[in-house]
């Protein structure tokens, strides 16, 4: 048996030694260490994850193996680290397959057989029934590699190709720390769904004193345990969101629109989604990619979105109509490209249909949630559509405060219910928006 083989063994003795009522038995992490000072303290990490029942795979930086060497980790998890994006996944010793034939030349293995799957993609293989991606400690380096979509080693690329549930443990100078694209990153991907269990302040490694030293450990374990404890409130639950803006067409070049961006209806989407919910997004044009991993229904015009949300709301639940729908439409559009010589131009507008009116009617046992914008009387306004449309609950913010305004990651709204009560939110990111709108919304449902 190889030296290998045999610090597995023995750590598969220990690391089942796990605590009574093992709180994450059965649960798979993949913990990334980069390249901090505290590096050493995940090993205490891997230690306390395994105890409590977790199957764990680690991941080091190049970085992070100047301060702990590998095998430490490997005989602590009872598994092979991952290092290099580029090694032979066929060409190693695992415990996940059978070690090499005595005599074969690494990379000479037999190609599969027609039918039978190639050699796993590492950065893919890694992910793909993994519940939780955990880094700690996470450098400034890796948060603003995720953040701008950077993936040049394998923990970068396993973090980019991660569907999941993604959590950084933050380890730094304070300086690094309060530097401003530093915090831009960090909540440029909280707003993209990603988790923080924030540093404490205390003596840094360089002397300094500040916020940026890593969590306790049984700080970053809570976090874990709660994270992954959480229930799924919208399990089956079939959700249609409306998102985007309209675009109705003047002729074949021009058309009247507005300028949203799509940003909150996505973020209710993939929030929704997260939670357990059955998603249907049927979204107009926007300016950012749609959240993966629900049926996207693509429309132009309002009048193509009342086809899509009258099809798609007969099988809702819930149904929450962020979309900015154009509330005017050219009578008639013109072929080709209304040359500029013509002179003045006038338009001729109609109304278009009030599809929020018309689910309102049809509504039934749905749960329906308006968005609306105001630029004025915000709440006054949004209590008389919350009536008119027969809605449950209606979201209204006004873009002309600080941070509402079009194509930010931010939104001040306020909620007001059908029971009459008002709920001023802060400036959030529009993620937390959407998960305080769902939380209000599954409170609002029939027991």
């Amino acid at each position: 048996m190889s030296p290998r083989r045999k610090a597995s063994a023995r750590s598969r003795g220990s690391a089942g030694n796990t605590v009574p009522g093992a709180s994450l038995t059965g649960r798979k992490i993949l913990l990334g260490v980069t390249g901090s000072i505290a590096a050493y303290k995940a090993v205490d990490l891997l230690r306390e994850l395994t105890k409590r029942g977790a199957r764990v795979t680690v991941c080091m930086t190049a970085a992070a193996r100047q301060f702990v060497a590998p095998l430490t980790f490997e005989v602590l998890s009872g598994g092979r680290v991952l290092t290099d994006m580029f090694e032979s996944a066929a060409g190693q010793v695992s415990e996940l397959g059978p070690e090499r034939e005595p005599g074969r030349v690494p990379g000479s293995e037999p190609a599969p057989a027609a039918g039978q799957s190639s050699r796993p993609v590492q950065h893919i293989d890694a992910v793909a029934d993994s519940d939780l991606m955990l880094v700690a400690p996470a450098t400034g380096n890796i948060i603003g590699k995720v953040a701008s979509g950077i993936a040049d080693d394998l923990l970068s690329s396993i973090l980019m190709a991660a569907g999941g549930r993604v959590m950084f443990a933050p380890a730094m100078n304070v300086r690094m720390w309060e530097n401003p694209v530093v915090r831009a990153n960090v909540e440029r991907l909280r707003s993209l769904g990603c988790s923080f269990v924030e540093p404490e302040s205390g003596e840094l490694a360089c002397g300094e004193t500040g916020k940026g030293r890593l969590a306790a450990v049984e700080t970053i374990v809570a976090a874990v345990e709660a994270l992954l404890a959480e229930k799924k409130p919208l399990s089956g639950v079939k959700i249609l969101v409306t998102a985007g803006r309209t675009e109705e067409p003047i002729d074949e070049v021009r058309y009247v629109s507005n300028r949203s961006s799509g940003r909150m209806g996505y973020a209710l989407a993939s929030a929704a989604r997260d939670m357990g919910g059955d998603v249907t997004l049927v979204s107009g044009p926007t300016s950012v990619e749609p959240p993966a991993e629900m049926k996207c229904v693509r429309v132009r015009t309002a009048a193509e979105m009342r086809s899509a949300v009258r099809t798609a709301a007969a099988r809702a639940d819930m149904v929450f109509m962020v979309a900015a729908v154009s509330d005017f439409t050219p009578a008639s559009a013109k072929k080709g490209k209304i040359p500029r010589d013509t002179g003045r131009l006038e338009i001729e507008l109609r109304p278009t249909e009030d599809i929020l009116g018309e689910v309102g009617r049809r509504k039934g046992k749905k749960l329906l949630v308006g968005f609306a914008v105001e630029t004025g009387d915000e709440v006054r306004r949004a209590r008389e559509k919350l009536r008119k449309k027969n809605l449950d609950l209606i979201v209204v913010n006004n873009p002309l405060v600080p941070g509402a305004g079009f194509d930010v990651g931010t939104n001040v709204v306020t909620m007001i219910d059908r029971a009459g009560k008002v709920e001023r939110l802060p400036l959030m990111s529009k993620r937390e928006v959407a998960k305080e709108v769902l939380r209000k919304a599954v409170s609002l449902r029939p027991a």
